[in-house]
């Protein structure tokens, strides 16, 4: 009895130093150590923002088919637009591991300065886009004129107030970089836990709060988020984090604002082959009507709720693999992959086999109405037939990612997305007739590509040799 306690009091005793954050060191000791104690609070940090989106969406669901459809249209501006900020979040986390690899806590402040200078600008110009032209973005994704009537209010605040999302994301990249993985996820319980008490506050109304509808998601999410900002940079300044900022840190630094950028270009380009595969095939998807897209958005959703978790095992593999390239320890950084894919890949493989169980079930806490169950259910099984490959996938294109290689992932997205996923979704859906199924079976069928690819590429270990 006594050897079925001492793991357990392990467990919890390593899972207590991991939200802690008290250790910061991750180019020596185990490895399966040094990947449980950063992957643990990302996985809690993306647990986080996948209850708040199933929360939201739930809240959301009671108000109407086309308030869910509003947030599945706008998301998928969003999430194009934030290209360019997950290209330089994905810089920023290279670039910070590298230089905390490498003892250069100096070198790694710069860099964060000019992430979030460069964060403000995108923000800004977001931000005129958003509020200028909500109707216009809407109608330009498909949004038929009722649904836009109703919902163009939460797409003008969520882009108006886009900063709050934009340096919240940043940052805790930033924080990733430096292996404090916990204070991204202090971050995140703060920001998505003051939006999961605000949303039906804001949704419904209460006291003299009048009720805003799919508006009030919008300002939950923007006050949430930009209360954790104010967070965020109290403990860059305050010098709670690895590295500190100080106000004579707040200039221009040419030479390091421009390797910033040519890092991120290549994360700036994959991510925009990625995010406007998913707009296309949004478009595509709303040819079928409101149900079928509200059916869509749901599923994605709930696939969100564990690809969170996986992608916090990635973001793990990312930090390790720039801290022991920045330590001349490439062999260390390419086990620490391996390990980190293989118990990705457990995983995933797992929650497919609930899915594809339980789909209806799971569609329906969201949504009774038939055809948004019927097709919000096939979506889910399908997707997930083939998660064992993403898990794989995932990690190996976030530990280019982390070694500095954007362009590797740049080449693996724009052969799986837009020469295999888009035109096969087009042609099953569209030409051949099979509808929303075709989107379904094209989506599963790019990232079982993306994932041989990324393997193959892996193995050839050019990414070693990146300097960033």
């Amino acid at each position: 009895m006594q050897s079925n306690k001492i793991p357990f009091k392990k467990f919890i005793d390593y899972f207590k130093i991991a939200v802690t954050g008290k250790q910061r060191e991750f180019t020596s000791g185990s490895i399966k150590r040094a990947i449980f104690m950063l992957a643990v609070p990302m996985i809690l940090e993306m647990l986080m923002e996948s209850i708040f989106a199933l929360v939201d969406i739930m809240y959301v669901s009671q108000i109407s088919v086309n308030a869910v459809a509003t947030i599945g249209l706008t998301e998928s501006v969003i999430v194009l637009i934030y290209a360019v900020a997950i290209g330089l979040s994905i810089a920023a986390t290279a670039i910070v591991a590298r230089r905390v690899g490498e003892k250069d806590l100096k070198g790694a402040s710069h860099a964060a300065v000019q992430v979030i200078f460069l964060g403000v600008l995108v923000a800004a110009i977001v931000s005129v886009i958003g509020i200028t032209y909500p109707k216009e973005l809407l109608s330009l994704m498909g949004a038929e004129p009722d649904l836009i009537n109703e919902g163009y209010g939460y797409t003008k605040i969520l882009l108006g107030g886009n900063i709050t999302i934009m340096l919240l994301f940043l940052i805790n990249a930033i924080f990733r970089g430096t292996g404090e993985a916990s204070i991204s996820m202090w971050t995140l319980v703060l920001s998505n836990g003051l939006n999961i008490i605000l949303d039906p506050i804001f949704i419904f109304g209460f006291g003299p709060i009048p009720a805003y509808g799919v508006e009030g998601a919008a300002i939950a999410t923007t006050i949430g988020r930009g209360t954790a900002v104010i967070f965020q940079l109290a403990i860059l300044f305050l010098g709670y984090s690895k590295i500190k900022i100080a106000v004579k840190d707040l200039v221009l630094q040419v030479g390091v604002m421009f390797n910033l950028i040519k890092v991120s270009l290549g994360g700036i380009g994959q991510f925009l082959i990625g995010t406007s595969s998913w707009v296309f095939l949004m478009r595509i998807m709303s040819e079928f009507g409101s149900e079928v897209l509200a059916g869509y958005t749901i599923a994605i959703r709930v696939m969100l709720f564990t690809l969170m978790p996986a992608w916090g095992m990635s973001s793990a593999a990312a930090s390790l693999v720039g801290q022991n390239l920045g330590a001349k320890k490439t062999e260390r950084a390419e086990k620490s992959v391996w390990i980190t894919s293989k118990y990705c890949a457990i995983f995933m493989g797992f929650i497919s086999i609930i899915y594809i169980a339980f789909a209806p079930q799971i569609i329906q806490i969201f949504n009774d109405t038939p055809n948004v169950v019927k097709y919000g259910s096939l979506c889910l099984r399908i997707m997930t037939a083939p998660f064992i490959f993403y898990g794989f996938g995932m990690i190996m294109l976030n530990a280019f990612n982390g070694a500095g290689d954007t362009k590797t992932p740049t080449y693996i997205n724009f052969v799986s997305y837009w020469l295999l996923q888009l035109p096969f979704a087009y042609i099953a859906a569209i030409t051949l007739n099979y509808g929303p199924v075709g989107v379904f079976w094209a989506i599963a069928l790019g990232e079982v590509v993306m994932t041989f690819m990324a393997l193959i590429w892996f193995k050839k270990g050019h990414w070693k040799r990146i300097q960033v």
